[in-house]
């Protein structure tokens, strides 16, 4: 990445869950051209280990841990190894995006306890989990936190976009990543004067193989380019995480290319 001194993140330790996703897996592979010290998580193991190994073979400060972070035991026993290896952690991108085998279902045929499901584990452990990282920021007395939202928790979904596809967005979604939103502003506010910040990104429809008709009717109501790629919202995360956004705290950082215009 060009103009390396502008992220200026060399010789941080990050801790980045949901590494083998589309957004983690960017944003590791970023962060490990940067310099930074890595400890990346994923509940998929054959893709953590993939992006593991391609990153420690340029940077010997990369760890990993394949675990469930669906309870907060798990939480604890990642924020312990993770300290084994740093004994300190600056910064923290939760990336973990877990979805129980119902997501997605259209609403007049979602199950109850695939909604109570995709509640806890999508917005309840990004709560445990930042409460578990704050405890370790306020003892060292400093740290950024960014999560993910969407910008289907800044406004409803382009119901026409999905038309005559196979493709939806749920309304537990948009319930979620909205509490997303929330969840950092609150975080941000409670922890004031501590030298603590805590911000999220909202990115815009990432591109990952979506039909040609999905595309065209996305395209139509951005500004440019249409849908994003993955790097488009890891370089907003580096800049959240760099000096170069002291400033910058309670902030949902939207990157849609003007979808929500």
């Amino acid at each position: 990445m060009k103009n390396s001194n502008y992220y200026n993140i060399k010789d941080k330790t990050i801790l980045i869950t949901g590494a083998a996703g589309l957004i983690g897996s960017s944003l590791a592979k970023e962060a490990s051209n940067l310099g930074a010290k890595l400890f990346l998580t994923d509940f998929n193991k054959d893709k953590l280990d993939k992006i593991s190994d391609e990153l420690i073979e340029k940077n010997n400060d990369v760890f990993s841990l394949h675990i469930d972070l669906s309870s907060q035991s798990a939480i604890d026993s990642l924020m312990e190894v993770t300290l084994s290896k740093f004994n300190k952690l600056d910064s923290a991108v939760y990336c973990q995006y877990p979805k129980s085998a119902g997501f997605g279902d259209s609403f007049e045929d979602f199950k109850e306890y695939n909604l109570y499901k995709d509640l806890n584990l999508q917005l309840g452990m990004a709560i445990l989990f930042s409460r578990k990282l704050m405890m370790q920021f306020n003892m060292q007395g400093y740290g950024d936190l960014v999560h993910i939202s969407s910008i289907q928790g800044v406004q409803p979904p382009k119901f026409e976009h999905y038309e005559n596809t196979t493709m939806s967005s749920p309304i537990e979604y948009s319930a979620i990543k909205s509490g997303i939103i929330s969840v950092t502003k609150w975080l941000a506010k409670y922890h004031k004067n501590k030298n603590i910040r805590v911000n999220c990104v909202s990115p815009g429809g990432i591109k990952d193989n979506q039909i040609e008709k999905f595309q065209k009717k996305y395209r139509e109501d951005c500004t440019n380019i249409g849908m994003i790629s993955p790097r488009d919202i890891s370089s907003a995360i580096l800049f959240l995480l760099s000096p170069s956004a002291k400033a910058i705290n309670g902030h949902n950082f939207i990157v849609d290319d003007g979808w929500t215009l």
